[in-house]
C-alpha cells in the first residue's frame, strides 16, 4: 500500500522557518517526481514546489520562489520542504504527491496523484 506521510508543520512567526517532510511507504521515491501543495481554508490546492525523480530539477510557485526550497533524500525516501521567511499568506495545510514529472502549466502542477493527510503550518504573531 502507497502512502505518504507529511510532517514538520506548526506555528511560526512571519519571517520564521520550518522543514516540512515528505516519508513514503510501499513505493520507491526516486522513480517519481514529487510535488508539495497547499490549501488554506476556502481556497482552492496549489501547487507549491516540485522536484524531479533523478536529477532534482525543481520548479516553484512565485509566490514562494527565493523562500522556499525542495530537496529529496532517496536513500531515506524522503522529500523536503525548506520555509523560509514565512508569511501569513504561507498559512495553509501543506501535503505532497507523486508524478511521472514536474510539470507546471500556466501556474498549475499538473498530473500529481492524491495525497496524504497533510502538515498544518500556521504563520501568525
Amino acid at each position: 500500500q502507497v502512502q505518504l506521510v507529511e510532517s514538520g508543520g506548526g506555528l511560526v512567526q512571519p519571517g520564521g522557518s520550518l522543514r516540512l517532510s515528505c516519508a513514503a511507504s510501499g513505493i520507491s521515491l526516486d522513480g517519481y517526481a514529487v510535488g508539495w501543495f497547499r490549501q488554506a481554508p476556502g481556497k482552492e490546492r496549489e501547487g507549491v514546489s516540485c522536484i524531479t525523480s533523478r536529477d532534482g530539477v525543481t520548479n516553484y510557485a512565485d509566490s514562494v520562489k527565493g523562500r522556499f526550497n525542495i530537496s529529496r533524500d532517496n536513500v531515506k525516501n524522503t522529500v523536503y520542504l525548506q520555509m523560509n521567511n514565512l508569511k501569513p499568506e504561507d498559512t495553509a495545510v501543506y501535503s505532497c504527491a507523486t508524478s511521472l514529472a514536474c510539470a507546471v502549466v500556466l501556474g498549475r502542477f499538473i498530473g500529481f496523484t492524491s495525497s496524504g493527510q497533510g502538515t498544518q503550518v500556521t504563520v501568525s504573531s
